[in-house]
């Protein structure tokens, strides 16, 4: 039996969003790469995921064109980070969106397990997952900081995606070998 349904080709605009941004993991991944944490044991670790799942994950954000890879060195060896792309990026109002709605909505298990999405603009916590309600502005990744209290005492600026004057190697590439992660 697979793990999930292949919704990519149906009909419905919402049922083909879903398909790639309804996974929790996949959605959890796109968090921890926007608050500038792409490397595989670091967000292993931050998620506490087993490596055959997040590689799964990491593959389908990467054909998804949500994320890209990264070189980097570790001393002697050749990693990979990933990395958000321009696509990736526009998934920003789905996740400002849940943290907004969840924020409203749902109880949190602890006075520390809170998140907001801050405009850095004019500094204030908005009500809006794509404009800020206090002064209007349209939020990007640039303009915008989450605040996880488990995470920081302040706001953390949002990860953006490379543009190619800063990332001539970023590359989007095969699915990591589940069997030895090498990034």
């Amino acid at each position: 039996m697979p793990l999930r349904s292949d919704w990519s080709e149906r009909t419905c605009s919402l049922a083909r969003g879903l398909d790639i941004l309804g996974d929790p993991w996949g959605s959890l991944v796109l968090r921890e790469v926007f608050f500038g944490n792409g490397r595989f044991d670091a967000i292993k670790t931050r998620l506490g995921v087993a490596d055959n799942v997040l590689s799964k994950r990491l593959g389908w954000l990467l054909e998804a064109g949500l994320l890209a890879q990264r070189p980097y060195t570790d001393g002697a060896r050749m990693r990979q980070e990933y990395v958000l792309t321009t696509k990736g990026e526009d998934a920003l109002p789905v996740l400002n969106a849940i943290i907004i709605w969840s924020e409203k909505h749902l109880d949190a298990p602890a006075d520390n397990a809170h998140m907001h999405v801050i405009h850095n603009g004019c500094g204030l916590p908005t009500a809006s997952a794509d404009t800020c309600s206090h002064c209007g502005s349209r939020l990007t990744a640039a303009n915008t900081s989450w605040h996880s209290l488990t995470r920081s005492e302040h706001p953390l600026a949002l990860a953006t995606a490379p543009t190619l004057a800063t990332a001539p190697t970023l590359a989007a590439v095969a699915l990591p070998n589940e069997s030895e992660p090498s990034a």
